[in-house]
């Protein structure tokens, strides 16, 4: 199966040094890249099974990975870490992308031509066995995951709003508040 998580070499002996690591922490890595430049960036995303993550988890992911990376050292110049959520308009990286965010509207690129393209923009309508199914202009086609080379959520209004609300309705979970008496104030 393509393994979008980590495409380069480099990229797939990164992922089995630090998944495991991110793995025992609880969360599951979604992309990992060693981005060249004046200093090399390793940019890692990761997420909770259920999806979400914050600022302080990404702070001991970071922690965690360093110790390692610093034990293994795989890298051999200079880089910054960076370790953050997928963001709204997030890479779909495994299978259950697709299922996880079927309705909203994303951009799919595949390794090779397919019926004269390579680019499929639309609506994902979700899984069936391996295939991506995506509604394209011309109707519902299936893309096998094998095929794909790359894949993101496209930033609408829609998905900005869901997201905000879903945010919104996490942080309102009401099983983390005391609980309230309705008696009103005690009588002398």
């Amino acid at each position: 199966m393509t393994n979008m998580i980590a495409k380069a070499a480099i990229d797939r002996r990164l992922a089995e040094i630090v998944g495991p690591v991110i793995e025992d922490m609880g969360f599951e890595l979604v992309r990992i890249r060693l981005m060249s430049g004046k200093t090399a960036t390793l940019q890692i995303m990761a997420e909770r099974p259920e999806g979400g993550i914050e600022v302080d988890d990404c702070a001991e992911i970071s922690t965690a990975v360093s110790a390692v990376l610093d034990v293994e050292d795989p890298i051999l110049d200079a880089y910054t870490l960076e370790v953050s959520s997928p963001g709204i308009d997030r890479p779909l990286t495994r299978l259950k992308d697709f299922e996880t965010f079927e309705g909203y509207e994303a951009k799919i690129e595949t390794t090779d031509m397919i019926d004269g393209r390579k680019r499929f923009r639309g609506i994902l309508a979700g899984v069936e066995g391996d295939d991506v199914l995506i509604n394209i202009e011309e109707g519902t086609i299936g893309l096998n995951f094998d095929w794909l080379s790359d894949a993101k959520l496209v930033l609408t209004d829609e998905l900005i709003r869901d997201m905000l609300r879903a945010r919104k309705a996490a942080e309102l979970d009401e099983t983390k508040f005391d609980d309230i008496t309705a008696d009103g104030p005690e009588e002398e």
